[in-house]
Parts: structure tokens; sequence; C-alpha cells
């Protein structure tokens, strides 16, 4: 059971206090998703810290999508092996509920920003777990190959355009997760978007999504990791596909690809840190002096330099200019951008933290049949 919020906030302090005076580990496990996303954290976040401590070494394991299942497994067998993990805010979530992360207090644990504005502040409404350290504010979202968009056919411009193979045939690469498949499954079935999440929460609600799903289902190539779509893009093996959209922003910007983006009903979702609970004290001094280090203004900020994902700080969002390499403005590849945000789709956070097991099981069935 997750502790009231005052014994957190007790228990975050006594924890910051005594980290001050602990010795460091001279090693660091950072837990993260691959490709583009983890290149853009290396940049911006752990190759100045190493520079600031050329003692420690940073170890990555790509594993951020299996982390609920593998940090119970190693709590299970008393031997936590990761020191920071990037997880989805959801996944923050359940991993908190469930004492596997460690509560944290924004206000002694992180960084002010650089405005001045205390972190709680600074961070706002993204703080949407007593475990969640936000990083980053991106979308799901579909990119589709240009040159395969059917002779007198315009461009795909509609979450539905997905679901209607008639007028786009070819094969699209989903998520091999339930996750955002359902949404766009229920919206395109004709509910309404404010009660995607009162359906969903039904049995007859998920039998429907899964039955829209069926409908493509003969068309679609699964994908686990952030890197798949942007490949199976590149390659020209299917005509669609949806993954975070910084994976396309690299596709499309920095490889050159015959690639376009469809933001219409892009998902909002958050991203960001968790520490596992149960750190022997010198990891867990290192793994807060590294959390303090690269969630503040100016590392936020420089992320944006490398994907186009908008910083979860507030102060960060005035520093977000450039492309590091490229040399183009980043603000008009933002999820957030005006432009881009015309129809968007709010991610439940809380629905999944309490639903995902169950519906989990339910989809990894279906898919078996």
């Amino acid at each position: 059971m997750k502790l009231t919020k005052t014994l957190m906030t007790t228990t975050a302090l006594t924890v910051a206090a005594g980290m001050a005076h602990a010795e460091m580990a001279d090693s660091l496990t950072l837990v993260s998703w691959g490709g583009a996303y983890q290149a853009s954290q290396t940049k911006a976040y752990a190759d100045p810290y190493k520079e600031m401590h050329p003692e420690v070494e940073i170890v990555w394991d790509e594993s951020s999508n299996e982390a609920v299942a593998k940090l119970r497994a190693m709590n299970e067998a008393g031997n936590i092996t990761w020191d920071v993990v990037d997880v989805v805010a959801s996944d923050a979530i359940r991993l908190c509920d469930e004492g596997l992360a460690m509560e944290i207090d924004p206000d002694e644990m992180l960084a002010e920003g650089d405005d001045g504005s205390s972190a709680e502040d600074d961070f706002g409404d993204l703080l949407v777990s007593d475990c969640f350290i936000p990083q980053i504010v991106y979308s799901t979202t579909f990119g589709y190959r240009t040159d395969m968009v059917p002779e007198g056919a315009g461009a795909p411009d509609d979450i539905c355009d997905v679901f209607d193979t008639e007028t786009y045939p070819g094969k699209r690469s989903l998520e091999k997760r339930p996750i955002n498949n359902m949404e766009w499954a229920l919206l395109c079935d004709g509910v309404a978007k404010d009660e995607v999440y009162d359906v969903l929460g039904t049995e007859e609600g998920q039998e429907r999504a899964l039955a829209k799903l069926d409908t493509i289902k003969d068309d679609v190539i699964w994908w686990s990791a952030g890197a798949d779509t942007p490949q199976l893009l590149a390659d020209g093996e299917v005509f669609m596909g949806s993954t975070y959209n910084g994976r396309l922003f690299s596709v499309i910007e920095e490889q050159k690809q015959p690639v376009a983006m469809m933001w219409d009903a892009q998902v909002f979702d958050l991203d960001g840190w968790i520490i596992p609970s149960g750190l022997p004290e010198d990891r867990l001094a290192r793994a807060l002096d590294f959390i303090m280090f690269a969630t503040d203004t100016q590392r936020l900020a420089d992320q944006a330099k490398y994907i186009s994902y908008g910083p979860a700080r507030h102060s960060s969002a005035p520093l977000v200019g450039k492309h590091a390499d490229l040399g183009i403005e980043m603000g008009p590849h933002m999820p957030t951008d005006p432009a881009n945000a015309k129809n968007t789709f709010l991610y439940n956070y809380e629905f999944w933290a309490d639903y995902r097991d169950d519906i989990d099981a339910k989809f990894q069935a279906w898919l078996a049949k």
C-alpha cells in the first residue's frame, strides 16, 4: 500500500538528509528505451554527468518496456540491479502503489527551477505520482510513407484512416500492447472521446475494441521497441505505423526518409524516472545525485536539442531552441505545438494503472488467436 503523503514526505526528507553525507557508488545503471530517445538522454544527461564525475561507470539497460515485470522479479529475488529507471507515468503509478519505487520529495530531492520556482511548482501537474520524476511530454502517433499513398487518395490525416484498408492498403505497425490501440479502436467505432474510458472499463467495451482491431489484424506487424516502426517505415515494410513522435522526427528530419507525421488523435503521455526501492545507501546516493543533475532546468531543455519531446519543467520551455546538429527550430516539431495539437487524445494514467494487468491478459490472448 502506498504511504500517506505525510509519511512519504518525512521518509523522503530523512533519505535526502542521510544521502547528503553518504558515500556514492562508482557505478550507475540507467534503464531506458534504446534508440533515438536513449541517445538524447545520453547526450543531454549522461555524458555531461560523466564529464563531471569521470570516476563513475554508467551502464545502460534497454529494458524499460519490461520495467514493471522485471522490478517485481528483482524484488521477489531480493536483488535490485537497477539504479534509475525510465518509465511511462502509468507504470510509475503501478510501481509506486506496489512499493517497488521510492517516494520522492521534489523540493528536497530535485533542483529548483532556474526561474527561482520550487521543483514542485516547476513540474506542476506532471507530478502524477509520489514516486515519479517527469522528464518529457511526448505523444504516440502515426507516421506514413509519403511515396506509398495511393494515387488519387489524399494523405492520411484522420486516425480512422488506420482502419481504412480499402482506401489505404498495406501493412500497419501497432504496438504489441492494448494501450492506445484500444482507445483508437473505440474512437473509430463511434465512441465519443470523453466516453472512451467509461466504455473501455467494461467487458463489453473491451470486446468492442478488440472486434474493431480484428478488422485490420491480418494487416498488422506488431512492435515492442520504439525503434521498430521507424525501421519498418524506412524499409518500406509498412505503409503506416504508430510510435513515439520523437522517433518519427528522427526518421523524417535526421534520416530524410519519405515519411510524414499524422498527428490526428495523438496520445499525450509522460515519461520520467523512478528510483527502485531498497537500494543500498551508496547506490541510492549516486542515483539521487544523478537525478538532481539530470532533471534540472537546463538539462531538460538540452534534451530537446536532440529529440522532439517537450521538457516537463515550465522553466525549461523558454530555453528550447534549435536542434543541435540540424539547426532547425524544435518548437514546431513538438507534440504540444498548436498546429500539431488540433485533435489530441488525453491518456488516462489512473485507468491504465488500475486496468493494465487485466486488459493486458485479454489483449495477449486475443493476439494469440
